[in-house]
């Protein structure tokens, strides 16, 4: 089903001769209708652009080979071209190139009879490498190709359909085809590569292969081992290429590849949307579903596959089927469960796909392929986010001894994707009516950090620096010291800011009033109830220091409630 979806895909990209990919062409060898060479030896590379780095982009005639000798019609570097050897050691080689090359371009000029082909072998007959004389800076490992008066020879008509020709296996078995479903000759081996797939080899990666006798079977081989005629294994890997070659089609992260697509096209981007999610656009999705609004188009098939590479292999990590409207819908979810309160901001914000996943890690470096890929078919596919996900998450709070927005995002994200009986807007801010212990405890957390802050000034470590783990896993093992440390940060505000004191006295009472004892352990669910407790309390507080010193600002007065309006960095 893959690759028949991918096979579709590049029809839709228009024709192009087959056994024709697009690579860079270096030199031009420049000739007139009876073969003279007429300089200048021009090079096309832009060391400038990444893209023509190597030289002109365009299509040409490429197979995949091997070790052995296996020429390109018309388009090689200089070792088959011109059995040029840049060193004596390869000598050997370069003109056994050459001579494989020289007799494919015979071949062609005897069947085409096209003038152009017969004058670029009236060159090659008579010391191309004494003619061009490379300097110093020629690069022999670019490709290189020839014009006759400005005709690009690879482009003659009767030149593609002789190479297609040239590369049709004869003796090649004849099989049910895997995409097509019909009965022709198949390929011993995919013809193109896949290129782009991270970690991959330069030269491309292989979508079907096998070289060991424990992916073989019923003595299949090679590509065999999912039969594809000639025409369906190029067009899915042309698909492919032009996906990965899309920005507006392609998302890399962890070490892997996601490509999405519609059967036709579809004015919905979803790339945008789950990398850079921009927050209007988002709450126009989630209105549409919330109305079940959904345009006829939206039937439109949508597909989404994950790619990593293993040397030169691609390996399919995932792979979706599904419609636009649904995508939609479970997009619109997956938005709505992540959404959470900020202090600093009054517009919701949604993060894209790389901000949760990292959310999980140290550094990007770290971020294991499986957490992207993860989180894509959630928002995609629906269904709930898996449990390693939000351990990854708790484990980087304890890591850090705190919880930053994206993070408490990514945790509310994976509790709720594990039930669906939740209302609109929940958890979304602090539910002071919550009687979950492990939430009640992250919110005495943050109380007593408050307390902590507005009783010492310039405060380099608090108590969540020191003892945020501990409490977030084992509650009952910290909290008695914590609340006994409390009582001489609540005399002190007493004495020097009663306002803060009676708030932050009345919002313990409160907490504590609903906590029936503190929990020994807290499972992996739990610690992800006591991270947002703890974020939303603190998100809560610092919201309402905000709104207070701004009334005060606007007064003409300064400061806040309790002095401790100042963002640090945990937001």
């Amino acid at each position: 089903m893959l690759l028949k979806k991918l096979a579709e895909y590049s029809e839709r990209l228009g024709l192009r001769p087959s056994l024709y990919s697009e690579g860079p062409v270096r030199y031009w060898i420049n000739l007139d209708r009876d073969g003279r060479y007429l300089p200048p030896f021009s090079d096309s590379a832009d060391p400038s652009s990444p893209r023509t780095r190597r030289g002109q982009r365009r299509l040409l005639p490429q197979v995949q080979r091997a070790s052995g000798i296996r020429p390109l019609l018309l388009a090689d570097k200089a070792d088959y071209t011109l059995g040029y050897a840049a060193d004596e050691k390869r000598a050997k080689r370069a003109a056994d190139c050459h001579q494989a090359y020289l007799a494919l371009v015979e071949r062609c000029a005897t069947e085409t009879v096209e003038p152009d082909v017969r004058a670029v072998l009236n060159f090659l007959r008579n010391d191309p490498v004494g003619q061009i004389q490379p300097d110093d800076s020629f690069d022999p490992s670019g490709i290189m190709t020839f014009r006759v008066e400005d005709r690009i020879v690879i482009d003659n008509p009767a030149v593609q359909a002789f190479w297609a020709s040239t590369n049709a296996d004869a003796d090649a078995r004849t099989m049910q085809c895997l995409v097509c479903g019909n009965r022709r000759p198949v390929l011993d081996r995919l013809q193109a590569k896949v290129k782009g797939v991270p970690g991959g080899q330069t030269a491309g990666t292989s979508l079907i292969s096998a070289n060991s006798t424990a992916f073989e079977s019923y003595g299949l081989s090679a590509s065999l081992i999912a039969p594809t005629c000639s025409g369906c294994g190029e067009g899915f890997t042309r698909g492919l290429n032009a996906l990965l070659e899309s920005e507006q089609n392609r998302f890399v992260s962890g070490g892997g590849v996601f490509v999405f697509w519609t059967r036709e096209e579809h004015e919905f981007n979803f790339f945008s949307d789950l990398e850079d999610p921009d927050p209007g656009q988002v709450q126009a999705l989630l209105e549409s579903t919330r109305k079940g609004r959904p345009a006829d188009v939206d039937d439109e098939p949508f597909y989404a596959l994950s790619l990593s590479a293993s040397g030169g292999r691609a390996v399919v990590r995932d792979w979706m089927d599904t419609t636009v409207a649904r995508a939609k819908e479970h997009l619109a979810t997956w938005f709505e469960r992540q959404r959470i309160t900020s202090w600093s901001e009054e517009s919701p914000r949604y993060y894209g796909l790389r901000a949760l996943a990292l959310a999980t890690v140290r550094e990007a470096r770290d971020l294991p392929v499986t957490t992207p890929r993860t989180l894509v078919r959630a928002a995609f596919a629906g269904g709930p986010v898996p449990w390693d996900i939000l351990s990854q998450a708790v484990r980087r709070n304890r890591a850090e001894q705190g919880v930053n927005r994206p993070r408490a995002a990514l945790i509310k994200l994976a509790l709720l994707s594990h039930s669906n009986d939740h209302q609109e807007n929940y958890m979304v801010q602090l539910d002071s009516g919550n009687t979950d212990q492990a939430y009640l405890c992250g919110r005495l957390l943050a109380v007593l950090e408050r307390a902590q802050r507005a009783a010492i000034r310039n405060l380099n470590t608090t108590i969540v620096d020191r003892f945020y783990g501990t409490a977030s896993t084992a509650p009952q093992s910290v909290f008695s010291r914590l609340i006994r440390g409390s009582r001489a940060h609540l005399s002190t505000l007493e004495r020097d800011n009663r306002g803060a004191h009676n708030a932050i006295q009345t919002q313990l009472e409160e907490v504590m009033s609903g906590i029936k004892g503190f929990p020994k352990t807290l499972n992996l669910e739990q610690q992800g109830m006591f991270a947002l407790g703890y974020y939303h309390q603190r998100a809560s507080d610092r919201a309402r220091m905000r709104e207070a010193s701004d009334r005060k600002r606007s007064a003409g007065e300064q400061g806040g409630e309790d002095g401790a309006a100042t963002e640090d960095g945990n937001d």
